[in-house]
């Protein structure tokens, strides 16, 4: 089968197209025939080596995180699914591969995929539809009434979370630049903050909730206008002690990545707020609870650009640009239109 893929850590140009075996589906899995995969930024941080002290990877290693496609076979003991399925998922994070014509997908992170979307359109969903679900809802709590900014409303994750916080009711603050400040005004951001002209402290105040998708600066800046008791939930920066002592990594690493986030972990002392950084999971339970949002119109993934697989480099250099309007697709499986 075709894939994009690593045999070792680097730059763009350690990324090869070329010819793997196609993977069998185990016990509790689904041998999926893949029609797009999204970019993430999590692909090119998984290309750097960066994630090799969380995540060991073997290789050649078949980049590519989440997907849409056609369920081609099942492996024992499944029950959810049955060959002919159109789904969508995010692949676990030790069994990655959606840039290739075949994928293997746990049961348990797929979902049957809106019929209302096309394929492209799902396989936006997954990885940056169940980021967004997590950080507001599983960890910030996030409830009718609330306050929420969300920072970099217009990109892949934050287009999401703009449209679940407004669907959940929440009072949705976000940052975005003036050419897309009406493009986040449509998707339910009640108030916009040109980040080139204004200071978000200067507008905003009192929220229940940060999305901090930036980290830096702007992370640290974001305390101050969390109400005491409120929590600021990053997916940016790196993650602190209480992740690798949840992942039962080397101690050690706790104590550094601690020390590494002093002064965001003081921060949040100083003002009386929870920290949290989210490493998302797949589920998908959730991602049929987003599914129906898709469906019945609530939710729309916001799509960039859709490469073809031949182009997946430069496909992982857009989105590593970081300029993306929403999503970047990479179509594996052209539709067929016939004769």
């Amino acid at each position: 089968m075709k894939a994009a893929f690593i045999r070792r850590y680097g730059g763009s140009d350690v990324v090869e197209l070329g010819e793997l075996p196609e993977p069998q589906a185990g016990p509790g899995e689904l041998l999926v025939e893949v029609h797009a995969a999204s970019v993430n930024p999590v692909d090119f941080k998984i290309r750097d080596g960066l994630l090799k002290p969380i995540i060991p990877f073997g290789f050649p290693l078949i980049l590519g995180n989440d997907l849409s496609g056609t369920v081609k076979a099942v492996g024992a003991g499944v029950t959810r699914f049955r060959p002919g399925d159109a789904v969508f998922a995010r692949m676990d994070k030790k069994r990655i591969g959606a840039f290739a014509e075949f994928a293997v997908v746990a049961e348990a992170d797929a979902a049957l995929k809106p019929a209302n979307l096309s394929h492209i359109e799902a396989a936006a969903v997954p990885l940056a539809g169940l980021t967004a679900w997590q950080a507001l809802f599983e960890i910030g709590g996030l409830k009718a009434g609330q306050k929420v900014l969300i920072h970099a409303g217009s990109g892949g994750v934050g287009s999401f979370a703009i449209q679940l916080a407004r669907h959940a009711g929440a009072t949705v603050a976000t940052t975005a630049g003036a050419r897309n400040a009406e493009l986040v005004r449509s998707l339910g951001a009640d108030i916009v903050i040109d980040y080139k002209s204004q200071r978000f402290e200067d507008v905003v105040s009192g929220q229940d909730l940060v999305f901090d998708t930036q980290a830096g600066d702007i992370q640290h800046r974001s305390f101050a206008v969390l109400r005491r008791g409120g929590v600021l939930v990053s997916i940016a920066g790196k993650p602190d002690g209480r992740l690798a002592r949840a992942w039962g990594l080397n101690p050690l690493l706790g104590v550094l990545l601690d020390f590494l986030n002093r002064k965001t972990l003081r921060l949040a002392k100083r003002n009386g707020v929870r920290y949290e950084y989210l490493f998302m999971h797949p589920s998908g339970e959730q991602l049929e609870q987003i599914g129906r949002l898709l469906a019945e119109g609530s939710v729309r993934p916001i799509i960039d650009k859709v490469f073809p697989l031949a182009q997946v480099r430069e496909a992982l250099a857009h989105v590593e640009a970081g300029h993306a309007t929403g999503k970047v697709v990479v179509e594996v499986k052209p539709p067929y239109h016939g004769d």
